[in-house]
């Protein structure tokens, strides 16, 4: 009897095409992802993406194909409204978190497919920038919209929404300015996805502070600075703000090196000590180097140093290993040559005097009338 009860049941005919369609859909799921795992194996991008999204494909065609057996089911059927709009539900914040997944498995894929551990990586920085700040925008896209159509399912939130839009002027000034800082930055991380300002790991002068881009997220950009701290700038100053980018086009940079030494140093065993140094360095790419004198003033030469290095660390070890090298050698070789300042006392007793006997009194400034008691002393000539 109560066999026969349940196969009367106005719901057993509809139980059993929810078993069947749930267990449809793991097949499909399971085969699918199978295959679809082999055929990809070689294209990382494509298997990335899978691989990433199959937890949540995992949900959504078992409820995909329930969601088919309720809309086939009879209307007069008890709570079967209630059952659509839950299974509705369910779906869309499935798809939802398969899109999402969609996304980030793209992402990783791409960015796998490009890795920046590589000499020349301005390339895949390039591409590491715009995957990265594009994917947070887009999967930002994805939960908004999955959210609104959540919401449009219930006939209360329309309401909401009609009633919101009697008052859209005074509430949409207020929105925007809240919202101002919020928007400015999403479209600096579009501009920045796609212009490139700045990139992932590029070197950066940004605040008086050097460091090098470590993230980008959706509101902010985090600079590790040469010291390990974290400078946290938002996206909007990237465009707003001048700063200086080491390495937009190419990691390659020019050092220069500032020694300042006395006249009477010879420049050509100075240079073959500079070409020693930067030869043996391991910092020297091999380009460029070459020492010149930029300054002369009334007391020293200025000499600069240029010499290039394959990333801006590189050369600032190069700067330095330079410049200790070369007041090492003036120091050891040329110490007479080191910067000093010559003075020569105008006033004092001249060598006949001296011979003569008892020097006279100095003359005072005032017996000098109107001699400057600063020419008392002066710098002689530089050879």
């Amino acid at each position: 009897m109560e066999l026969h009860a349940l196969l009367g049941h106005p719901w057993f005919g509809t139980w059993i095409a929810a078993l069947i369609a749930s267990a449809s859909g793991l097949l499909v799921y399971r085969v699918g992802g199978m295959l679809l795992l082999r055929l990809t194996r070689h294209a990382v991008v494509l298997h990335s993406t899978i691989s990433k999204a199959r937890t949540a494909a995992r949900w959504v065609l078992p409820l995909v194909a329930l969601q088919m057996v309720w809309q086939a089911a009879l209307d007069d059927l008890r709570y079967i409204d209630s059952v659509r709009h839950l299974n509705g539900l369910l779906l869309i914040a499935s798809c939802t978190w398969l899109a999402v997944r969609c996304i980030n498995g793209f992402t990783e894929g791409l960015l796998a497919k490009h890795p920046q551990d590589v000499d020349d990586n301005l390339q895949a920085r390039r591409i590491h920038t715009q995957a990265k700040v594009l994917a947070r925008t887009a999967s930002t896209m994805v939960l908004v919209a999955g959210a609104a159509l959540i919401l449009m399912t219930f006939p209360g939130a329309r309401q909401v929404g009609a009633s919101l839009l009697a008052s859209a002027g005074v509430i949409g000034i207020v929105a925007g300015l809240a919202a101002k800082p919020v928007l400015s930055n999403l479209i600096a991380g579009l501009q920045i996805a796609l212009a490139q300002p700045i990139r992932i790991d590029d070197v950066l002068i940004a605040e008086g502070e050097w460091g090098k881009v470590e993230e980008i997220t959706g509101t902010f950009v985090v600079m590790k600075l040469w010291d390990e701290r974290r400078l946290i700038l938002p996206l909007s100053y990237f465009i707003e703000k001048p700063f200086q980018n080491w390495t937009r086009q190419s990691a390659q940079l020019l050092g220069s090196t500032f020694i300042y030494v006395d006249y009477t140093m010879p420049l050509a065993p100075l240079r073959a000590e500079m070409e020693r140094i930067v030869r043996a360095a391991p910092e020297w790419d091999g380009r460029v180097f070459v020492l010149q004198v930029i300054d002369a003033t009334e007391r020293t030469m200025q000499l600069r140093i240029l010499a290039t290095a394959a990333t801006a660390p590189l050369a600032f070890d190069l700067r330095c290993r330079i410049r200790e090298g070369l007041i090492d050698f003036v120091q050891r070789e040329y110490p007479e040559s080191l910067p000093k300042l010559r003075m020569q006392d105008m006033g004092g007793p001249s060598a006949s005097a001296v011979a003569q006997g008892p020097a006279a009194p100095a003359p005072t400034v005032a017996a000098m009338g109107t001699a400057n008691p600063a020419n008392l002393m002066q710098p002689l000539p530089h050879r």
